[in-house]
Formats: structure tokens, C-alpha cells, sequence
């Protein structure tokens, strides 16, 4: 999509819905509906995103537009880059930092490489979920 017009700021997009199932199930284990953003004046890539249990993402960080790598990142606090929860996630299971690195490996594959940082209740430190893959173009 795009150019969306933000008064001086112009911004380009992908729509996206994810949905992730387990071999043998019927029910997806993971959804989430957002966008990916390039701002290209400000030399910024986004992604806002929306877990239907009550988590609101955007991650962001810096990319030219030749780059073969970048990272964005979200932090619980943050005023640009942030993170929200409901009641219950936020007592429960606090995401408190989202970090995603992508890398294109060739001209045929890329890959991503992703932190969600939870702090569970009774923890002192964050639990890490990991999650990487890597998707390939075949012929």
C-alpha cells in the first residue's frame, strides 16, 4: 500500500495475517494481524501488530533502502516504540522487550530471527521466546 500521506510523512506498507498451526490440528496456536511500514525520509522500518490475546506491538530501528539486514525493536515504557497489554497479560505474562532481525541471505531466501522477552509472575528475569526460520523461493 502506499504512498499513505501522514501530513509531511509519507509512508509505504504490507498488510499482513499470520496463523500458525501444529501438525495434525485443526485450531491455529498463534494469530496475529498487522502491517510492516517504511519511512523512508526517516530512514525507519516498522511493524504493528496485534495478538488477539491482548497485545499491541510496534517495533521499529533503522534501514536503507539498499540494506540486506535490519532490527527493530519494541520496549514495554517506550513512547515511540512500545508495547501494551491487557490487565491479565500484564500481570501474568508481561511482554516487556520484542526484538526481530532480518536477513537476506540470497537472492532466493531470507531469513528472521526473533526475541519476545516475558516477564512471568514469580520470575525475576525475563523468559526468552525464540522463534527463527528461514523461507526459501523454489522453482
Amino acid at each position: 500500500m502506499g504512498p499513505v500521506d501522514n501530513h509531511e510523512q509519507q509512508l509505504y506498507g504490507l498488510g499482513y495475517s499470520t496463523a500458525a498451526y501444529r501438525l495434525g490440528e485443526d485450531e491455529a496456536f498463534h494469530e496475529e494481524l498487522g502491517y510492516w511500514l517504511w519511512d523512508g525520509q526517516e530512514g525507519q522500518v516498522l511493524r504493528c501488530f496485534l495478538v488477539p490475546r491482548g497485545v499491541t506491538i510496534l517495533a521499529g530501528g533503522d534501514a536503507a533502502a539498499g540494506d540486506l539486514s535490519f532490527s527493530i525493536a519494541a520496549e514495554v515504557g517506550s513512547q515511540t516504540y512500545g508495547i501494551s497489554s491487557n490487565r491479565f497479560l500484564d500481570r501474568e505474562f508481561k511482554t516487556v522487550r520484542y526484538e526481530l532481525t532480518v536477513t537476506i541471505e540470497y537472492s532466493n531466501s531470507f531469513r528472521y530471527e526473533e526475541d519476545t522477552q516475558l516477564l512471568l509472575k514469580g520470575l525475576s528475569q525475563p523468559f526468552h521466546h525464540l522463534d527463527s526460520n528461514t523461507l526459501r523461493r523454489v522453482s
